[in-house]
């Protein structure tokens, strides 16, 4: 684990530090337990009928037990927002929040799970010994590039959901402000071409859904400059990457990217010069995405593109992941998904869109705090996989 600078002494009556206290979260029995008869249904002996039955048919353990309604929160600690590898303990803070916003905006019960970090072999065996007991597994603040075959192995090993929401949540509410964005400048999806700029986790999933959802073309750039036909050794991720984007070959630097670009996805941190940003399309869209300092900071974006969205609450256009991930597992958990599929982020993504009656400059994505969200999701969610079988 990478070391962090020493903590300074903190006030524990500061706000932050109190409403911590204790943790975020807490059990409660869904069944009441007033008496001797109560106790004789919910444990010994009612228990082993229940227990029986589920030994003989296991999918009775979806409707039987809590597993139906309960979502394991799976990080090693490793890239915490932007606290980078700071291990488990560290990590909890997180995750309970995480979990605490699974309830509150769709009833999801979620606990973390926070691992010592390991090998990919090592990850992927604990989470497949503990997956029985969940009917969905979200990853979280795992590095890159080994979050992408943890994610895969597991999806290929389990038969419920696993999402890793650092890809694929902020790829699905990105999409779902660009569907809105390009009505406001007036532009075609597959007349876009788009700049990512950062190829990890978020980077990778917001390119892909971006050429799925049909966008004209998707330039992808790290710290090298574009992924294009001159990079070589790349690593598995950025090789299929270049696979998949840049159908136009560019070459170069970032603002080589941005020239004639109508829109840039910052996911990566850092700063944008302006002399990059102002070799981009008129009627530009800018969504700077890294938290808590954007790449390019609102009143600068402004002077170059017509929409500009942050993963900040303090402006307008939050993308923030909480749009999609308590909706989509809602929608999984309620249909008895198998898997989260390429289309049912399609639709996520949409059902988002669609919220917003009429997209502006300002309002390309609904409030984390409309309720319609997480059941319009859900909804998406649960009609493609009922369809789907």
């Amino acid at each position: 684990m990478s070391a962090l600078p020493v903590t300074p002494p903190f006030d524990v009556n500061d706000p932050v530090f109190r409403a911590h206290e204790g943790g975020k979260l807490g059990v409660h029995e869904t069944s009441p337990l007033r008496d001797a008869h109560d106790l004789s249904l919910l444990y010994t002996p009612g228990v082993a009928e229940v227990s029986r039955a589920i030994a003989a048919d296991p999918t009775l353990a979806s409707r039987y037990t809590t597993r139906r309604n309960t979502v394991a929160v799976v990080s090693d600690g490793t890239a915490v927002l932007g606290l980078g590898d700071i291990g488990p303990l560290a990590a909890m803070p997180v995750m309970e929040g995480k979990a605490v916003l699974f309830k509150h905006f769709a009833d999801v019960d979620a606990v973390p799970v926070c691992l010592e970090t390991g090998t990919v072999d090592e990850i992927v065996e604990a989470v497949a010994r503990f997956a029985p007991t969940y009917g969905g597994i979200n990853l979280e603040d795992i590095s890159a590039p080994r979050c992408f075959e943890i994610e895969r192995r597991l999806k290929e090993r389990l038969d419920i959901p696993v999402f890793h929401d650092d890809q694929h949540g902020t790829a699905i509410v990105a999409l779902a402000a660009l569907f809105n964005a390009a009505l406001v400048v007036e532009k075609r999806l597959e007349d876009l071409t788009v700049v990512v700029s950062g190829a990890g986790a978020a980077g990778v999933a917001v390119s892909s859904i971006l050429v799925s959802a049909g966008v004209g073309d998707v330039i992808v750039t790290d710290s090298r400059g574009i992924i294009g036909p001159d990079r070589t050794g790349l690593p598995e991720h950025k090789e299929s990457l270049r696979a998949l984007t840049n159908r136009t070959g560019r070459v170069g630097l970032l603002g080589d990217a941005l020239e004639g670009s109508d829109v840039y996805i910052g996911v990566s941190g850092g700063t944008v010069p302006e002399r990059d940003l102002m070799r981009m399309a008129p009627r530009a869209i800018i969504f700077a995405l890294a938290n808590p300092d954007p790449e390019v900071h609102p009143k600068v974006a402004h002077k170059f593109a017509e929409v500009v969205a942050t993963g900040r609450s303090d402006f307008p256009n939050q993308i923030n992941n909480v749009l999609a991930f308590p909706g989509i597992f809602r929608g999984a958990l309620d249909s008895g998904a198998r898997a989260i599929t390429e289309e049912m982020k399609l639709a996520a993504a949409r059902a988002i869109a669609d919220l917003v009656d009429e997209p502006s400059a300002t309002s390309v994505v609904p409030s984390v705090f409309d309720e319609r969200v997480a059941p319009r999701v859900a909804e998406a969610v649960s009609h493609l996989a009922r369809r789907y079988g």
